[in-house]
């Protein structure tokens, strides 16, 4: 069956051996694993995985992919397939009908690159709303300039309010390097495999509501300094005598903290 990738759907076909064995050697395949994997497209890594793994179970949101998916691996024992849109999708509650399939311990995916945020904030959740059952890993294939944000560090411009939000919750790390050359349709920009290995923090925040709204505040508008950013809900004077009893220039911004300043920082502030 001939498919052609559909623009809708982001869709880009992995065409690298070298980009394929990456991912499955930093997913650690063992036949314990329960595999979720989003948008299987073609099902290049799924074939690889199959052998591999417990079970497998796929998401898919294009229905001739899904015929083609159905056709090629239907009839295994350990692979699944819901059709549907992974961030619409009660999976939870479809998988009540097959329990075999539950309790997934591992994400391994070639994602769209414009849902990327979306689908790392409902494998994680949030600061103040974590994943009740943080996964074991989460293997993903994702546009670079993204994977560049999770790994940045403070005082660099591409560190934002993603980049503490996700590593609060989890390590990241970048694999390796896929060109666009190694799609087809080939994209417009290269991508990244990248590890994220949730976790609980040694230091936790007080108020995880208020980190995250502190986070958001303050990166709002990134030529502003912290102060400025924050005034709506802290008194000038009063942040500052923050920032000066952590260590921290009272003429920051929000780039310049790193994940435990705005943990310390957040702790403070909410006792004014």
């Amino acid at each position: 069956m001939a498919i052609r990738a559909k623009k809708q759907f982001g869709q880009h076909w992995l065409t690298s051996d070298i980009a394929l064995n990456n991912i499955i050697r930093t997913a650690q395949l063992s036949k314990g694993d329960r595999i979720l994997e989003i948008g299987p497209g073609t099902g290049v890594l799924t074939k690889r995985m199959l052998p591999y793994v417990d079970k497998l179970l796929a998401i898919e949101i294009d229905r001739d992919l899904c015929k083609l998916l159905v056709k090629e691996y239907g009839e295994k024992d350990n692979f699944l397939l819901l059709e549907g849109d992974f961030l619409e999708l009660d999976i939870p509650d479809i998988l009540g009908n097959f329990p075999h399939f539950s309790n997934y311990n591992k994400v391994v995916a070639n994602i769209p690159y414009n849902i990327t945020g979306p689908i790392i904030e409902k494998l994680l959740g949030t600061i103040s709303s974590p994943n009740p059952n943080p996964l074991e890993s989460i293997v993903l294939l994702i546009q670079k300039e993204v994977g560049d944000r999770l790994v940045a560090e403070p005082n660099n411009k591409i560190y934002g309010a993603l980049s503490v939000r996700v590593q609060y919750l989890a390590e990241c790390e970048i694999v390796c390097e896929v060109p666009a050359k190694d799609f087809r349709p080939r994209p417009k920009v290269d991508s990244v495999v990248v590890k994220i290995t949730p976790r609980k923090l040694e230091k936790e925040v007080n108020n995880s509501k208020f980190l995250e709204t502190i986070i958001k505040l303050g990166f709002s508008s990134r030529r502003k300094m912290l102060k400025n950013n924050l005034k709506s809900i802290v008194d000038n004077d009063k942040l500052e005598e923050v920032l000066t009893n952590l260590n921290l220039n009272t003429l920051a911004r929000a780039e310049n903290l790193s994940l435990t300043d705005w943990i310390l920082l957040s702790d403070e502030l909410e006792k004014i």
